[in-house]
């Protein structure tokens, strides 16, 4: 089990001291301030002026100085963004992150990225909203263009779930690597030497930490990788099916376990085994990662790695708010990355390699 551990970095409290004005996108734009304010706040505007001024305000990456004036108020506004509304963790993410919003006294305002024609606007709507500090999850914890575009607004940035986390921002995260080769250990104890890889969307830096985490176990245990058991999802349950399909056809050799890299492709992967009429885990042993619901309301219940959520999305809500307090001191907030424990959780899905 990985160690609970916090890292502070005091050069993050640092802020830009320069800020894009209205005078500069009008200015781009070529239009007066009072139809950048125009476009700013939604008022009707002629759709060619409208065109313009959105062009630079992306190009200079403005915002509006809305958060100054919700500070002088006092309170604390936390924005939340969240990629995948049927996604397993958004309950329990959502219940960590309003029980320490009550127990510090801020408030959240959330924001779903789908309804945005980019990611990136769902942060500039946050920003334009006037919060304090901003909880991204994959992947936008790991964009540059997001963490930049919150630095120039000397909005606090956390990144939830990442695996690089940035040393300017602070960050809540699981060790994906040891907690894959938790589970490839659990799988060669068994017996397994055949051992197929789902990777995941590799735009998460999670995804590819996993892999490496893989790659590391089998290395170590002296086991060659098949080329053609490495195969790509999209951590979508449909990415699931198409892989599951491919690596259980019955005109080539199979593996006799399958770890994905996470819990929807794990059991889209089950579901093809079971409509093959494949005995798991007597046939293949099926592993997956984020210890999500649908884990232990499956049949046979899947081997996975927890990930705390609820906690760590308490603990992203109390690092923000801490930070903008410090900061309305005076004194220069420090960056934490505080890295949760995982844990495996064995369960039916996997169990000893067959007889060859």
């Amino acid at each position: 089990m990985a160690n609970s551990d916090d890292h502070d970095n005091a050069a993050g409290g640092v802020r830009r001291k320069s800020a894009v004005t209205v005078h500069d996108v009008a200015k781009m734009a070529g239009v007066s301030p009072m139809t950048v304010s125009r476009v700013v706040n939604g008022t009707k505007v002629r759709e060619p002026l409208r065109k313009k001024v959105d062009a630079a305000i992306r190009q200079l990456n403005y915002v509006p100085n809305i958060a100054a004036r919700v500070a002088r108020s006092g309170s604390m506004r936390i924005g939340v963004l969240f990629n995948n509304p049927r996604s397993g963790n958004l309950g329990d993410f959502l219940m960590g992150a309003f029980q320490q919003s009550g127990r510090d006294g801020s408030q959240l305002v959330i924001e779903p990225v789908a309804a945005h024609p980019a990611p990136v606007d769902a942060v500039r709507k946050l920003v334009a909203a006037g919060v304090d500090g901003m909880i991204l999850p994959p992947p936008l914890c790991d964009s540059l263009e997001a963490l930049d575009l919150l630095w120039q607004a000397d909005i606090a940035a956390l990144s939830f779930a990442t695996a690089d986390p940035r040393s300017h921002s602070s960050a809540v995260l699981v060790d994906d690597f040891e907690g894959a080769r938790a589970i490839v250990r659990h799988l060669l104890t068994l017996g397994h030497r055949d051992i197929a890889f789902v990777r995941g969307n590799p735009s998460h830096s999670p995804a590819l930490r996993r892999e490496e985490g893989f790659r590391a176990a089998m290395a170590q245990a002296g086991q060659v990788i098949r080329p053609d058991w490495v195969v790509q999802g999209d951590f979508s349950y449909r990415s699931g099916l198409e892989v599951g399909r491919r690596l259980l056809a019955s005109d080539s050799p199979r593996p006799t376990a399958i770890f994905s890299s996470n819990d929807d492709m794990a059991a889209a992967i089950m579901a093809i085994a079971l409509g093959m009429g494949l005995r798991v885990p007597a046939d293949v042993s099926i592993a997956g990662f984020d210890d999500t619901p649908i884990a232990s309301l499956m049949w046979p219940q899947l081997t996975t790695v927890h990930q705390p959520i609820a906690d760590m999305a308490s603990k992203a809500v109390e690092i923000l708010t801490d930070f903008i307090k410090e900061r309305r001191t005076g004194s220069v907030p420090a960056v934490r990355h505080h890295v949760a424990p995982f844990a495996l959780r064995e369960r039916e899905s996997t169990g000893p390699a067959p007889a060859r």
